[in-house]
C-alpha cells in the first residue's frame, strides 16, 4: 500500500488510519470476525471516518472485484461503521450537479413507494406500465455519472466508482429493463413480474444508499468548483430524470457562447503549439486561417461544420489510449459529453466489455489487426459500429478510429432511385407511407396504438386532413404534435437543445410515452415556457 494514491486530499489523509480501517474490514468480510467485533474494534482502533477517507481507503484496494459493488451488503456495512461516518451537510445550491442527482434520488425513492403500495394490491397491468415507464427514465441519471461524474473524479485518481460502480448501474439497468420488457410482452405473469420487480427495487435502494453514504459526498471534497461548472453543460446535454432544472436566460446563453469562444481560442493555442513543432505557424485570425489538409484547403470553420454535419458519429481515441474527439452531431447514437475528452478509453466502456476494448486496441497497435466490426439488431432499430486502427504514412500506430451509424433506414431501402426526389416530396407522394430520414421512426410510433384495446388516445390526431388547432396542455403527447406538425422534429433543438435526442435512436423509447411534462422535466423549462414557445413554433408552419 506504499503506492501513491495520485490525489492531494486522499494523499493529505492518515494513511496508518486507512490501512486500519481497511484491515478490519476485510477481517470481517472473510468471516474472521463478527459483526459485533469488527464494529467495536472500528470504534475503538479508528473512530470517526469522513467519507473521503473511506473512499481513499477503497482506492488502496489491489485486487478490484467488479462486482464488489454489488456484493457489498450496504446495510451491515452500515451497521460495522454507525456513528463513525460523518457525511458533510453540503446546503447546495439549486442546480449543482451533485444537487440534481440527489433530488433525482429522492424522486426514484418515491416512485419506488409507490410500487411499495401497489405490491399490496390485486395485480392491474395499466398502473404498474405507468410506474415502469417513469422508473426506466433513470437510466439518463447512470449516463449522467458515467460519462461526466466517474470522468471527474478519475480526473482526481479516484477511478473505483468506474471499475466497480458501473457494474452495478448496467446491471440494475438491465433488471429496469427486464422488469418492464415483462409488461409489454402481452400475458402477464404477476407473480414472474413481483420477482423481477423486487430484484430492481432491492438493488436501486441499495445503489442509492452507496452513492449518497459515499460517492456524491466524496466528489464534493475532491472535485473542485470550477470543474462541477464546467459539468453543468454535458450534464444538460446528456439529460436528468424527472425534475426541474435552472432554465437558461439571455445572460446564462451569452457565457455559453463565451465559453465556446474561448474554447475554440484554447483549440487554436493547442493548435499553434503543434505547428510550432514543424516550423509552421498561424501568421491570420483563426476563422481565416486556411490549413491544408490531406485533399484541400479548409478553414477551422469549415473542418468543424463538416464534423458536425456528418451522417455519422466518429470518435478518436489516440496512441496514447486517450479520447481526443468525438463529432457533436444531432443525431448522436449514445451519449456524449465533453467531460470524456481527455478520459483514458478503458473507463468509457463497461467494465463488462473492458476487455474486448483492450483486445482490439492490443492487436491494432501490434498491427496483428486494423478493422473490427460490431452491430446491434433490435426489432425497428439497427445500429453499426466499426472501429478502425489509425497509422501514419510509416505504418506507425496513431491511434483508433471509431465509428457509429444508424443504419434502420437504409437497410429498409428497396430497388433503386436514380431521379433526384426531396424527402419531404416523397412522403407526400407516398400519402404518409414512406417517412423521410429525419422522422422514420416517429412515424412508426404514430400508428401504435397506446391502449390494449388498440384505439388510440384523445390526444393523438385522426387524420393528416384535420384543421383544427390542437390545444397543447402538460398532458399533450408529443408524437402527436409531430403527426400533424412534421417540421416540428426538426426544429425542436433550436427551442431547448436537450431535444436534440429525438434525432437519435433514443427516440424510439422517448417518443411513445413523452408528453409536455415530460419534455418540461427532461429540459428543466417551466411547463408553460415550452408550451408558449411550441405555439409560437408551430404557428410559423
Amino acid at each position: 500500500m506504499d503506492e501513491k494514491m495520485g490525489n492531494t486530499i486522499f494523499e493529505s489523509l492518515d494513511r496508518d488510519k486507512l490501512q486500519r480501517m481497511l484491515h478490519l474490514k476485510q477481517q470481517y468480510e472473510k468471516g474472521d470476525l463478527s459483526a459485533d467485533e469488527a464494529k467495536s474494534r472500528m470504534k475503538n482502533e479508528v473512530g470517526k471516518i469522513s467519507p473521503e477517507e473511506f473512499a481513499a481507503a477503497e482506492q488502496l484496494l489491489k485486487d478490484e472485484d467488479p462486482d464488489e459493488c454489488r456484493n457489498e451488503d450496504v446495510r451491515t456495512m452500515l451497521d460495522i461503521f454507525e456513528g463513525l461516518i460523518q457525511p458533510d451537510e453540503p446546503g447546495l445550491p439549486y442546480g449543482h450537479p451533485i444537487e440534481a442527482y440527489l433530488r433525482e434520488n429522492k424522486k426514484m425513492k418515491e416512485l419506488l413507494r409507490k410500487g411499495d403500495e401497489l405490491l399490496q394490491k390485486p395485480f392491474i397491468l395499466n398502473p404498474w406500465l405507468e410506474l415502469m415507464e417513469q422508473v426506466i427514465q433513470y437510466k439518463v441519471h447512470f449516463s449522467r455519472k458515467q460519462n461526466q461524474l466517474y470522468s471527474a473524479l478519475e480526473r482526481q485518481g479516484f477511478d473505483r466508482p468506474s471499475t466497480t460502480m458501473w457494474v452495478y448501474d448496467d446491471e440494475i439497468r438491465d433488471e429496469m429493463n427486464s422488469a418492464l420488457e415483462v409488461l409489454r410482452n402481452g400475458d402477464v405473469n404477476p407473480e414472474f413480474f413481483f420477482d423481477a420487480y423486487t430484484r430492481m427495487t432491492i438493488d436501486l435502494r441499495d445503489l442509492m444508499e452507496k452513492e449518497e453514504m459515499i460517492l456524491y459526498p466524496t466528489s464534493l471534497k475532491l472535485i473542485p468548483d470550477d470543474e462541477f461548472e464546467e459539468m453543468k453543460s454535458g450534464d444538460r446535454e446528456i439529460g436528468f430524470f424527472l425534475i426541474d432544472m435552472p432554465g437558461l436566460d439571455h445572460r446564462s446563453s451569452a457565457k455559453e457562447e463565451e465559453s465556446v469562444e474561448a474554447g475554440q481560442a484554447g483549440l487554436m493555442d493547442d493548435l499553434a503549439l503543434l505547428l510550432a513543432k514543424y516550423g509552421k505557424s498561424i501568421e491570420t485570425a483563426p476563422k481565416d486561417s486556411i490549413f491544408d489538409v490531406a485533399e484541400g484547403k479548409l478553414t477551422l470553420d469549415q473542418i468543424n461544420l463538416i464534423f458536425r454535419h456528418m451522417p455519422v458519429d466518429l470518435s478518436y481515441v489516440d496512441e496514447n489510449d486517450l479520447v481526443k474527439f468525438y463529432t457533436d452531431t444531432e443525431h448522436r447514437v449514445f451519449p456524449r459529453s465533453k467531460g470524456v475528452i481527455g478520459r483514458e478509453v478503458r473507463n468509457c466502456h463497461p467494465p463488462k466489455s473492458l476487455h474486448a476494448v483492450e483486445e482490439i486496441i492490443e492487436k491494432f497497435r501490434s498491427g496483428e489487426q486494423s478493422k473490427a466490426e460490431f452491430w446491434i439488431n433490435k426489432p425497428d432499430l439497427f445500429i453499426y459500429i466499426v472501429y478502425v486502427a489509425v497509422r501514419d504514412k510509416d505504418g506507425t500506430f496513431r491511434g483508433v478510429l471509431e465509428m457509429m451509424q444508424d443504419c434502420t433506414h437504409i437497410r429498409r431501402l428497396e430497388g433503386e432511385r436514380r431521379l433526384l426526389t426531396w424527402e419531404k416530396e416523397q412522403h407526400r407522394q407516398n400519402g404518409g407511407e414512406e417517412a423521410s430520414y429525419q422522422s422514420v421512426r416517429d412515424l412508426q410510433y404514430s400508428q401504435e396504438p397506446e391502449n390494449e384495446s388498440g384505439d388510440v388516445s384523445d390526444n393523438d390526431l385522426t387524420g393528416d386532413d384535420s384543421e383544427g388547432e390542437i390545444t397543447i396542455s402538460a398532458e399533450t403527447k408529443l408524437k402527436t404534435l409531430i403527426q400533424r406538425y412534421p417540421r416540428l422534429k426538426d426544429d425542436l433543438p433550436s427551442i431547448n437543445p436537450r431535444f436534440s435526442m429525438l434525432k437519435s435512436p433514443m427516440a424510439r423509447v422517448v417518443l411513445p410515452i413523452a408528453t409536455i411534462k415530460m419534455m418540461s422535466e427532461q429540459s428543466g423549462m417551466p411547463p408553460q415556457e415550452l408550451i408558449d414557445k411550441l405555439k409560437d413554433r408551430i404557428a410559423t408552419y
